[in-house]
């Protein structure tokens, strides 16, 4: 035979195996229960409950109780003042702390402002007095309410407070004497400074990867569960080469997640109002290594489990850790170098850092170049990894195969 002709023969072969692979992997995907929750349900349901749960972005009117041990007419301005506000409502005035605390006990208020005795004795004499806040930490919005409350207050009551006992001949000079430079505060790219914004986003990534490593890495399990030698790879002649193992089992994942991107970086965003500036041609670009190199890893992964349950109980807890060193949930500045270094092995990471920028923020392409480019290095690490890990099981079962021949012959011949 010519060697043009063999090749073309081999690569016709290829191509072929390659396809019945792709459709056994689909296959077997629809016919797994547990599959299909993690690669159906979980990137359906998951994305829309974190939606739900910060849809309203801010809390208003949280409960709050006083105990103004001043008792005089600067601490009820400033507690008024508080009180106007949108986001804190004073629900009643204690006594004493201990009055206070039983109702944040009952969940009749979630925070406590304490006004000292020396509180309008110290602002007339010109001194700085402390006004303490407590907060139910049980949410941190709660918190975020009464700080930036309680803060503005402060400031518009000191404001009061230095022209009253600076007293200036003109408007102009008081005005200079309490403001000196005037400032405003603008939000970027999150206008309601709500969690949902800048939480969900990168949460919506994050899905992805871990709905597709648990996915995966349960169909490795399975196929090692049925194989009788308890091997990675089924004893056929179709999956006799590694690239067509790869290859067809990637496309098959690959064709999936299309439709689950869609609906988790597109539809969602859209149905709860969360900020999307992204050019449908850029965030396809950025989304494609990124779904590339979540499958490779998520291979390569497959490969170390022995059972349906292990990536249940190895990869479920993760999901936390990544989201922290991801560096939206904690800034990347105070993260470890260790830390910051073990976050780039995972795809997550860029991949929330580069679709938060694009998606938020509006960046382009080239304003996402490293992270863009370090999926693409990801992308190709892993299918190296995932070519291995298939190598390996292919030898492996070969040998058991042959094994097995050995054992059974040498028997027949003791007959």
């Amino acid at each position: 035979m010519k060697p043009e002709f063999r090749l073309q023969n081999i690569i016709k072969e290829g191509l072929n195996d390659t396809f019945l692979i792709w459709k056994s992997e689909l296959k077997n995907v629809f016919a797994d229960t547990g599959v299909m929750i993690f690669f159906f349900l979980v990137p359906f349901i998951y994305p829309l409950l974190y939606a739900f749960i910060y849809n309203n972005e801010l809390v208003r009117e949280a409960k709050m109780v006083v105990v103004d041990q001043s008792n005089s007419s600067l601490s009820r301005k400033y507690v008024r003042m508080i009180d106007a506000t949108a986001d804190v409502k004073v629900v009643g005035a204690c006594a004493d702390m201990e009055e206070a605390k039983r109702m944040l006990d009952t969940k009749q208020a979630y925070g406590i402002l304490l006004v000292p005795s020396d509180f309008s004795k110290d602002l007339h004499a010109g001194r700085q007095t402390t006004v303490s806040l407590y907060s139910d930490m049980s949410s941190l919005l709660f918190y975020k309410a009464f700080l930036l409350s309680a803060t503005e207050a402060s400031f518009e009551l000191g404001k009061e407070v230095r022209m009253h006992n600076n007293p200036v001949s003109t408007e102009k000079l008081e005005q200079i004497t309490v403001n000196p430079i005037p400032y405003e505060s603008v939000t970027l790219f999150n206008t309601q400074n709500g969690f949902a914004s800048f939480l969900v986003p990168a949460i919506l990534i994050l899905v992805i990867q871990q709905t597709l490593v648990l996915g995966i890495g349960m169909l490795g399990g399975t196929a090692r569960e049925k194989n009788r030698f308890h091997t990675l790879v089924p004893v056929s002649k179709h999956f006799n080469g590694t690239l067509r193992i790869v290859f067809g089992k990637s496309l098959a994942y690959l064709v999936l997640y299309i439709l689950v991107c869609g609906w988790t970086l597109v539809v969602v965003p859209k149905l709860f109002g969360l900020p999307q500036l992204a050019s449908p041609f850029t965030l396809t670009m950025f989304i494609l290594p990124y779904l590339f190199a979540c499958i490779f890893f998520a291979i390569t992964l497959s490969g170390f489990m022995v059972s349906r349950e292990s990536p249940m109980m190895i990869f479920v807890f993760t999901s936390v850790f990544l989201l922290f060193i991801s560096g939206i949930s904690w800034p990347m500045h105070s993260i470890p170098s260790f830390w910051k270094a073990t976050g780039y092995l995972f795809p997550s990471t860029p991949g929330v850092q580069g679709f938060v920028r694009i998606n938020t923020m509006g960046a382009t392409l080239n304003e996402v170049a490293a992270e863009y480019k370090l999926l693409w290095v990801q992308t190709g690490f892993y299918f190296l990894t995932s070519c291995l890990v298939y190598r390996f099981q292919i030898i492996r079962s070969r040998r058991l195969v042959h094994q097995q021949y050995q054992y059974m012959k040498a028997k027949h011949k003791t007959k």
